[in-house]
């Protein structure tokens, strides 16, 4: 770090002294060959874009539902899945104990509620014929509307806990990408505890906010595209323009719907859209140079310029990083040619000057 620094002020000194003149012997020896490449736009075609960020449209953040420990792990980051695929298990020991009980209940209600219909039957059959009374058969009614209600509670109740035990078995609420893992084998985990992230790659989408001035122009022209972070450029399959304006912003949400592309965007990763129809000057003429060609110190943004056989270091005011290349807002002109490689234009220049400093003794 600090050699860095001590080459970057050498080199400074020798731009300055360059520049100063100071009456002796002009001439300098030649720079060692460097590699360059000439500044161009940074995209040949017309629109102004905006910085947003990619996300799934089907995310799930699956978590616990039951007590228990992790007996389990199917899946892991980055694993794809299909539908309804068991992603984890969890020990149902407690969960199934409590099940046998409720349906061992429930046996014994349904048992109750046989009996209690067939002596409300009988019963019915004697009043008739007059050998019951019409209180007794009021009472086996009512034993046999209690033991009914008691059998059906008993089957709620077996369908209450054979639902928790099923939660004790996570599955994928759809096909996708495991996104994230929160848990460990032989973790104990408790109801709401985060367990897994799923998303379904083939449905993605960027959300950009554009001034309420742009919002009418994009909705007349709605031809956009897309630039990923790697470099590559697609067409949305969708734009949407919402219909209102943000009343503390005053801006306009632009959805853009991504077709499927492989590989696909990872969620979370920023992407540049770039609407035809908000055309200006200035986003017509960006420059964009590979950011390996930046120098970069603190708050200085600067490369190295080769004009007429001399090397030039320029300030720049730089813009967003795409990729391994950056927009460059301003410090360079189309057409001038710059060192890729910063460091060994400063050693090339460091070298120079002490040729240069030998000739004059």
């Amino acid at each position: 770090m600090h050699s860095s620094k001590a080459l970057l002020i050498l080199a400074l000194a020798a731009l300055l002294a360059a520049c100063g003149g100071n009456g002796k012997d002009a001439r300098v020896p030649s720079l060692p060959e460097l590699s360059t490449i000439e500044v161009g736009a940074a995209d040949t075609s017309p629109g102004q874009a905006w910085d947003g960020v990619v996300e799934a449209v089907r995310r799930a953040d699956l978590a616990a539902q039951t007590n228990g420990r992790v007996e389990q792990l199917a899946v892991d980051v980055n694993d794809r899945v299909a539908a309804d695929a068991v992603l984890l298990r969890i020990t149902a020991g407690e969960q199934d104990a409590a099940l046998n009980t409720a349906r061992a209940q429930l046996r014994a209600a349904e048992a109750s509620a046989a009996e209690a219909q067939t002596q409300y039957a009988r019963y019915e059959s004697l009043s008739n014929s007059n050998h019951v009374s019409r209180a007794q058969l009021d009472q086996a009614r009512a034993a046999r509307n209690t033991a009914v209600a008691l059998r059906d509670a008993a089957r709620a109740q077996v369908a209450q806990l054979a639902q928790q035990a099923s939660y004790t078995v996570v599955r994928a609420p759809f096909a996708g990408i495991i996104a994230r893992r929160s848990v460990e084998p032989g973790e104990t985990v408790a109801p709401g505890q985060p367990l897994f992230s799923i998303y379904a790659p083939q449905d993605l989408r960027i959300e950009v906010a554009v001034p309420q001035t742009q919002a009418d122009a994009i909705r007349a022209d709605p031809r956009t595209h897309v630039r990923l972070a790697d470099g590559r450029a697609i067409t949305p399959a969708q734009v949407i323009v919402f219909p209102a304006a943000d009343a503390a912003s005053h801006s306009v949400n632009v959805r853009v719907l991504l077709p499927a592309v492989e590989p696909a965007p990872a969620p979370g990763t920023t992407a540049k859209v770039v609407f035809e129809a908000a055309a200006t000057a200035e986003s017509s003429t960006l420059l964009r140079i590979p950011a390996s060609a930046v120098a970069q110190r603190g708050e200085l943004s600067a490369v190295y310029v080769l004009a007429d056989g001399q090397l030039l270091l320029r300030q720049l005011r730089l813009g967003a990083r795409q990729g391994g290349e950056v927009e460059v807002i301003s410090g360079l002109r189309s057409g001038e040619r710059i060192v890729t490689d910063p460091v060994a234009a400063m050693q090339a220049l460091i070298a120079q000057r002490r040729a240069a400093g030998g000739k004059h003794d």
